[in-house]
């Protein structure tokens, strides 16, 4: 044999060599698309851009954790949800203000909520992530009732009272030590609600119990002790009622929106996390085409600075 076919034949044996020494790749979806669910305008001074909106904040949290975004218009037909649903590959339910039980942010919400228990439950990955608002939502789906009460925190940056399985939690768990003391002792969480749910009305409510853990407690200007981050216990489900987006995203001077290194990194990993959360589904759209049309892309944020907290918001 020539030294030329020596080497070729030595070169084919080493790269099949360290093919097979590569470890198997899991199943992953490295092009996801989080679906997040749009408000009903509500406020006079956005009335004449649209119908309903999306702060671009939560764009470029869930863009910034490496997915894409398709905005969903919350006035459609249970059909366009049950395909749509195959789709997608996360929802992120932002906040906002709606009736938790009558609004049609409600209804599209419980329609994903209903598919993602049924696709779960199939081993088919779908996580749901609810903010301030959204989180009361998920609270409401589960316990099918409003058990919401005056929990104000308005305007405020707080640190977490962390439980001890946040420790132990899907959500916390790899955050680096450092980070997790700073989250406990300085202000990194913006909070802007009005009600939420207390402790004791979490814990005294059996649906609310068996399903989500408790990782994080604040209190209240009233005193009220209230439940400030959740986990589901067998779904891919979390919710925070304070707000990760403005850490990065939100410049009004007039709120207390935390900007500090530790603020950043903590909406960092919170988006990353969510979005690896997306990658274990393997929803998809059949076309490129049809991807394409859907996607936030196709939509120009408007400056809103001058008339909301806002810097900027899609409207449709």
């Amino acid at each position: 044999m020539s030294d030329s076919l020596l080497l070729a034949a030595f070169a084919c044996l080493l790269f099949t060599s360290c093919i097979t020494a590569m470890p198997a790749r899991m199943n992953t979806n490295d092009r996801p698309v989080i679906g997040i669910l749009t408000q009903i305008v509500t406020d006079e001074e956005m009335k004449p851009y649209g119908e309903t909106y999306i702060p671009s904040a939560y764009v470029k949290y869930i863009e910034s954790g490496g997915s894409r975004v398709m905005p969903i218009r919350v006035t459609c037909t249970t059909e366009y949800y049950e395909d749509i649903f195959q789709k997608i590959n996360g929802l992120l339910l932002i906040g906002g203000a709606a009736d938790l039980k009558t609004s049609d942010f409600a209804r599209v919400a419980k329609i994903f909520f209903n598919l993602a228990l049924k696709a779960n439950d199939a081993g088919d990955v779908f996580p749901i992530w609810g903010t301030c608002f959204g989180m009361q939502q998920l609270s409401v789906l589960v316990a099918g009732e409003n058990l919401l009460s005056k929990t104000t925190a308005e305007n405020e940056a707080l640190p977490l009272n962390f439980t001890a399985e946040a420790y132990l939690s899907r959500l916390f768990k790899d955050f680096p030590a450092d980070l997790m003391k700073a989250i406990a002792q300085e202000p990194l969480t913006g909070n802007f609600h009005r009600y939420g749910l207390t402790i004791k009305t979490f814990q005294e409510n059996e649906k609310l119990n068996n399903f989500f853990t408790i990782l994080s407690t604040n209190i209240a200007d009233n005193g009220a002790h209230f439940v400030s981050t959740i986990e589901a216990k067998n779904y891919p489900f979390y919710g925070v009622q304070w707000h990760p987006e403005v850490n990065r995203f939100m410049w009004d001077s007039r709120k207390n929106f935390p900007h500090s290194f530790h603020a950043v990194k903590l909406s960092t990993l919170l988006a990353e996390f969510f979005v690896n959360e997306g990658r274990r589904s393997l929803h998809h759209f059949e076309h490129p085409e049809e991807e394409a049309k859907a996607l936030i892309y196709n939509y120009t944020p408007v400056y809103a600075a001058n008339f909301s907290a806002y810097q900027q918001v899609y409207f449709f």
